[in-house]
């Protein structure tokens, strides 16, 4: 007999069972976009009267709207077309990366309906964690104000951070230089302080790969795959591993750093106080750096990189290259270690690809000992453009609520 049996759930009562129908029902028409009663019922296994009724219940509350008849081309009287509302609840995400904050807000249907950038210098050489956290609150703010005016009510929010983060408590960000900041409850007290009289929202944090690659599960082109790993290629390189459409969190939540696997020993020391660190060859920083561009130039120094590769600059496209190499030689580790569908690129990686892919390609094929990662197999691509953090932090939100209706009534 095992001395700590897993604890078991409750017993399901008869509102239990009602509360976990009304999700499902919910998300079978988000799923689909948009579907008729009797859709539902064949698809959730309920019988049409069970789903009429927890239909009716979820467009009382605000979660679906009807519009207009659809035929299905069987005998019998047309269907109404069921579709999750546009109005009402939603979620918020915040990204804070080292040079941005991004506020998204999406309604049910996961589309971006809000969204407000500001570049700002976030390291704690420029401001205080803080002031960070203050200043993003700002814009959430004002975001909230805009989602308003679409008659949407955001019922929680995810922020999207650069580091390891567990139990709401950022552990270590190095390039932000942050070390153990209680983001989600300095965000939420600044949230509060931002918006007198206004109900507190609820605030949870997650490391922004994470959030990206979730995006790119949900909305980008990674739909087809259901196991791949993210890269997400900013001042930092961050990772997330999606196995089979779940996150791969590790024991503590920090799986998919990446960005410091030690590609070299004797490399430049990197933030987090190793040395050799992927970022210090493939980052952001390192990229301009090694083209002649100021290496603290951000975005704008990006695009100007992407602008002198076009023009065939030989420093600039050796760069790029160059770093391919190095993303190739780790990437070849974590594939033979995991065996992902794919292996997605995001952030400034993306716009840079037809010049990192070859060679990252080139290391790939000679490295994964599978044989199934040529350098021409596709299985190394860009991320879409309809997913980042914010969104997909955002979108975190929306899944909660689909999870459990029921709770935000």
């Amino acid at each position: 007999m095992k001395s700590n049996p897993p604890r078991l759930e409750p017993k399901a009562d008869k509102d239990t069972v009602r509360r976990h129908n009304l999700s499902l029902v919910l998300r079978a028409v988000h799923d689909d976009g948009e579907a008729t009663r009797a859709g539902v019922a064949a698809r959730v296994g309920l019988t049409r009267a069970a789903v009429s009724s927890l239909v009716e219940q979820l467009l009382d509350s605000g979660f679906l709207t009807e519009s207009g008849k659809t035929f299905s081309g069987q005998a019998g009287r047309p269907g109404t077309v069921l579709k999750v509302a546009r109005t009402g609840v939603a979620g918020l995400g915040v990204e804070i990366n080292i040079d941005y904050v991004s506020v998204c807000v999406v309604d049910l249907s996961g589309t971006d309906r809000v969204r407000l950038t500001e570049h700002l210098d976030n390291r704690a050489a420029a401001a205080q964690p803080a002031e960070v956290l203050a200043r993003a609150a700002g814009i959430a703010s004002r975001a909230l104000l805009s989602a308003e005016e679409h008659e949407l009510r955001p019922v929680g929010v995810q922020l999207a951070l650069p580091g390891l983060v567990s139990g709401g408590t950022v552990r270590q960000a190095p390039n932000l230089g942050w070390t153990r900041v209680a983001a989600e409850g300095v965000f939420a007290q600044a949230l509060t302080a931002a918006r007198p009289g206004r109900r507190p929202l609820p605030v949870s944090a997650d490391n922004e790969a994470n959030l990206a690659a979730l995006a790119e599960l949900w909305f980008g082109g990674a739909g087809r795959e259901r196991t791949f790993l993210y890269l997400s290629g900013e001042i930092g390189v961050g990772g997330a591993l999606v196995l089979n459409g779940e996150l791969l969190r590790g024991a503590h939540g920090f799986a998919g750093e990446i960005g410091h696997v030690v590609v070299d020993p004797q490399g430049p020391e990197c933030h987090c106080g190793s040395r050799g660190c992927l970022e210090q060859y493939a980052g952001q920083r390192a990229l301009l750096r090694a083209a002649g561009i100021d290496e603290n130039a951000g975005l704008p120094g990006v695009a100007e990189l992407e602008r002198r590769a076009r023009a065939d600059d030989e420093r600039a496209v050796a760069a790029i290259r160059d770093a391919g190499a190095m993303l190739g030689l780790v990437l070849s580790g974590a594939v033979n270690l995991f065996d992902p569908d794919a292996v997605v690129l995001g952030g400034i990686y993306r716009t840079l690809m037809r010049w990192l892919s070859p060679t990252a390609g080139r290391e790939m094929d000679r490295r994964v000992v599978s044989g199934l990662w040529p350098e021409s197999g596709g299985r190394l691509r860009a991320s879409s453009l309809t997913g980042d953090a914010a969104r997909g932090a955002a979108a975190l939100v929306v899944r909660e609520v689909l999870a459990d209706p029921v709770a935000y009534v």
